[in-house]
């Protein structure tokens, strides 16, 4: 059991060292995770959008229905 550990712990470091990473290793500090942190951008303005539109979109429709059952 601890040698299958061993070796499982063993392959994962050699498959982790072989992966292709959002950083560059050679940069220190905030600036390492600058394209993880722009994608995280990206992602949180889009779904901001996103919901605005859906929100919108219901706002006006229930509007609307609300108009045409009363």
């Amino acid at each position: 059991m601890v040698a299958q550990t061993k070796n499982f712990i063993s392959e994962v470091r050699t498959e982790l060292a072989k992966a292709s990473w959002p950083w560059d290793p050679k940069e220190k500090g905030f600036k390492k995770y600058k394209e993880l942190v722009d994608s995280t951008l990206i992602v949180v303005i889009a779904m901001l959008l996103l919901s605005g539109y859906v929100a919108f979109w219901d706002f006006i429709l229930v509007n609307v229905v609300g108009q045409l059952t009363k």
